[in-house]
């Protein structure tokens, strides 16, 4: 029997200005903006939660494995890289500060609770949207998991794509 006291959660995936027109951003990245914040503002309300992730990397980050194995500096922390871009800055949500894909304090704040579902939306569709989709699957394996692919891009259009047929068939919803 469905619990209806429990929230719907929506957790953004690294909004960050160096992912839109940044460092690494991409112009699918830029055309999704307004389509995440639409998604931010039906989740505002008491039966939702938001939750952002924000991939944070240091000084150093050219001598990490992520770091030699794509060699351009981002998301350093405390650089307006680092920051979530202007349009979703000012909404209000638990900030969960990732140093590679998938945010294991992310997965354990969700896995202590109960949620009616969880949809995702952001960035990058084929390296954290679908790390952090796969890891939110992995602690609530009874909750229906989703993700909005109008509110998500990838590296390459093909990549994007790729990753939502690869979590299309791990029961992530693509909606």
């Amino acid at each position: 029997m469905e619990n209806n006291n429990m929230k719907k959660l929506l957790i953004v995936v690294d909004m960050q200005n160096d992912f839109i027109d940044g460092s690494l951003g991409t112009e699918e990245a830029k055309q999704i903006v307004p389509a995440v914040v639409k998604k931010i503002e039906e989740y505002q309300g008491e039966d939702c939660e938001i939750l952002f992730t924000m991939d944070t990397h240091y000084e150093n980050y050219l001598e990490t494995l992520e770091g030699k194995k794509l060699p351009v500096v981002h998301c350093q922390k405390g650089t307006q890289g680092w920051e979530l871009c202007p349009e979703i800055a000012a909404f209000e949500g638990t900030r969960f500060e990732k140093p590679s894909f998938a945010s294991l304090d992310l997965g354990r704040y969700v896995g202590g609770r109960e949620y009616k579902s969880v949809e995702l939306a952001g960035l990058c569709t084929d390296i954290c949207v679908i790390s952090n989709a796969m890891l939110i699957k992995a602690v609530l394996p009874g909750t229906p998991v989703k993700v909005d692919s109008s509110c998500c891009a990838g590296v390459t259009p093909e990549s994007h794509k790729n990753a939502l047929e690869a979590m299309k068939m791990c029961q992530i919803d693509v909606l």
